[in-house]
């Protein structure tokens, strides 16, 4: 019998070895990632600095390298994102990348556990409920514990799901969860602590988990059966973890143990984009990456490829006030650009104004309103503008944040104006009776019969009609309605009443109540645009403040709108022009976060990740004169952009344009700039 001896194939280590010319489509630092090879990596990618790009490289490169594909583990935040990865992997190579395991978390977790079921005491169909699914056997629960029914207001179901996935998410205990966030129920820990075990016992009987438990119980699994641990980590010979900074301790805890064989992770992410930790993501995993995984190379990705070197001056100017941070400095080989502006407007209006006429006047030079983007921190920021963009007719999409005109509080408000205005309105007097405490539809339209043939329908006395439980309720809604229509205010002050009114009924309606009342002292101001109670509920129903995508495709085809979006609902997201509105201190960073020095540093990188969505253009705008419930107050510009050196922004000055004497047929001012 012959024999032939096969050599050993040299290990390709060089970035000329492989098919794919790395060199020529990779820098040096996207390089140096996708080459490391064995060993923890955190690599810190700055904002455009091309971190898929890098990651899908890398997965090719090890596949071509000789690794199974089955054995490398591609961790996101969505299945989406993990399987464009692998698609454009495959692209770049070839098929062999679609045998990689790619999913969320939450998706591999599900997959271990049906496969080790048994070892937990499950059986392997146990079932999946979404948050539509735990919110009703909570409910289920709190009303089998006679909870629902209690004089003292207890938490709603969301509220409950809330602080129960807080106190998973955070690792902290409930009474921790309850007392610092929702102190307004720390008299009734143990009842919520009820519930919570109740809703853990029933999902065990049944055998169901929800999310949570899919982390929780993999987390378990991997920690108490040794031999599953080594199964598990022994299958993953390497490791990735993209988006690392929006990691939870679980996730962190479930990457150690997921990589504990092979050691072989590598972590990819942005401390400076760690924005969600009122989802539980803790912007320590990634600061303690390299403490958590001893010998970890830190790679930075620090080429960015989107904006200007000007949009990246103020972006690094505004990391360098961050406390706890990587040390990183973006640049760019792109062409120059404007200095980033300051715009400074008399008023919020005036803010709106601004914005909307730089806008028109960018469409004229030729850009797409797609390719401008309006952010803010909350979603009221946006309400005047949305009024402004609506009269110039410009149509917009509007991304996270409550809907104005859909909110239920706001309705409630408007439904108090639509009954000053048409009293005979059985659909809003019907929203304002249901508001009291014992009244029902039947009493409601007893009453309003009542009202329907009553000489004056606000001075509500209808004595035969109305119980004494809720007398006094009712009167008071009549007050308030008699004084209304006899004396005569501005829509404004009409508006405020109400507010003041209804806060009572907000308090006792909403666990959320302190930013509903946000929400209505911005409907106050917004109101003063108007010159009467129905020119503000015509304009609001035939041209709500908030436009749908439908909406818009229906009223102007031929064009993609302009983008309105809270920045959490931005990040990932780019535009040529980005104008950030509201820049003041208490909105960003919000009054809640200034006496925490690492609730201080979300803020900071809340604006740190609006300034990176711009390409060519950034404007940060902010009101001097601001109106709250108490009165008109003159504001102060966010300290972060105060900070910033002048040579790397630049002040906008606002001016009325000078009109000659006014005509009916013209009678607006513009403001030049």
């Amino acid at each position: 019998m012959k024999k032939f001896t096969l050599k050993k194939s040299e290990p390709r280590r060089r970035p000329e070895d492989y098919s794919i010319p790395y060199q020529d489509l990779l820098n040096a630092q996207q390089l140096e990632a996708v080459f490391h090879d064995n060993g923890p990596a955190l690599v810190v990618a700055g904002a455009g600095t091309g971190k898929t790009r890098t990651l899908i490289h890398r997965v090719a490169r090890l596949v071509e390298s000789g690794v199974s594909p089955e054995q490398i583990l591609l961790l996101t935040f969505t299945r989406r994102a993990a399987k464009e990865m692998i698609h454009r992997a495959s692209e770049i190579l070839d098929d062999r990348c679609k045998g990689i395991k790619g999913g969320t978390f939450h998706f591999y977790c599900s997959q271990l556990l049906h496969r080790y079921a048994d070892r937990i005491g499950f059986p392997n169909n146990f079932t999946i409920i979404d948050t539509a699914d735990a919110l009703e056997v909570i409910q289920l629960v709190r009303t089998n514990l006679n909870l629902h029914k209690k004089a003292k207001r207890f938490p709603n179901k969301n509220t409950l799901l809330s602080m129960i996935s807080t106190s998973i998410n955070k690792h902290l205990d409930m009474r921790v969860v309850v007392t610092e966030m929702y102190p307004q129920f720390s008299e009734l820990i143990d009842k919520i602590e009820a519930v919570a075990d109740g809703y853990k016992e029933y999902k065990e009987l049944n055998f169901v988990m929800d999310f949570d438990d899919l982390l929780i119980r993999t987390k378990e699994l991997l920690e108490q059966h040794e031999d599953i641990r080594l199964q598990v980590a022994s299958g993953n010979k390497h490791v990735m973890v993209d988006e690392y900074q929006d990691t939870n301790k679980l996730q962190a805890s479930l990457t150690a143990l997921f990589s504990s064989v092979h050691k072989n992770i590598m972590a990819v992410g942005d401390d400076a984009q760690s924005i969600y930790s009122f989802r539980g993501a803790d912007h320590q995993n990634i600061m303690e990456f390299p403490v958590l995984f001893e010998n970890t190379k830190l790679i930075k990705l620090e080429e960015n490829y989107r904006s200007t070197p000007e949009v990246l001056n103020a972006a690094n100017q505004l990391l360098d006030q961050a406390t706890f941070k990587f040390n990183k400095q973006l640049f760019t080989n792109n062409e120059e650009g404007e200095l980033p502006a300051i715009v400074q407007a008399p008023s919020e209006h005036d803010q709106s104004r601004f914005v909307s006429q730089v806008v028109l006047q960018l469409r004229e030079q030729g850009y797409e309103l797609s390719d401008l983007a309006v952010l803010f921190r909350n979603g009221r920021d946006s309400f005047d503008l949305e009024i402004e963009l609506n009269k110039n007719n410009i149509p917009f999409v509007k991304y996270g944040g409550q809907k104005f005109t859909e909110a239920a509080h706001v309705k409630d408000v408007l439904a108090h104006i639509r009954v000053l205005v048409n009293p005979l309105d059985t659909i809003a007097w019907n929203r304002v009776l249901l508001l009291m405490e014992g009244i029902g539809p039947k009493t409601a339209q007893d009453l309003f019969e009542w009202i329907r043939l009553a000489k004056n329908p606000y001075s509500l006395n209808p004595q035969d009609a109305v119980s004494k439980a809720y007398y006094k309720q009712v009167q008071a809604l009549s007050e308030l309605l008699v004084s209304l229509k006899e004396n005569l205010l501005s829509v404004s002050q009409t508006v405020e009443q109400i507010v003041e009114y209804y806060k009572l009924f907000c308090e006792k309606r909403y666990d959320d109540y302190p930013k509903r009342l946000k929400d209505l002292e911005a409907f106050v101001h917004i109101s003063g645009n108007y010159t009467s109670l129905p020119k503000l509920l015509e304009e609001l129903a035939l041209d709500p403040i908030s436009t749908s995508v439908i909406d818009v495709e229906e009223k102007q085809k031929e064009e993609a709108p302009l983008v309105l979006s809270t920045i959490h609902s931005a990040k990932g997201l780019e535009w040529k022009h980005v104008f950030i509105i509201q820049c003041l201190d208490g909105i960003i960073p919000s009054a809640y976060s200034v006496d925490d020095t690492e609730q201080l540093d979300e803020e900071l990188r809340l604006l740190y990740v609006a300034t990176t969505r711009a390409k060519e253009m950034l404007y940060y705008t902010y009101p001097t004169l601001a109106q709250s419930h108490y009165g008109d107050y003159f504001t102060k510009p966010t300290r972060f952009i105060a900070e910033l050196n002048k040579t790397v922004v630049e002040p906008w000055l606002l001016e009325e344009e000078s009109t000659p004497l006014l005509t009916d047929e013209n009678s607006s001012t513009e403001l030049d700039f």
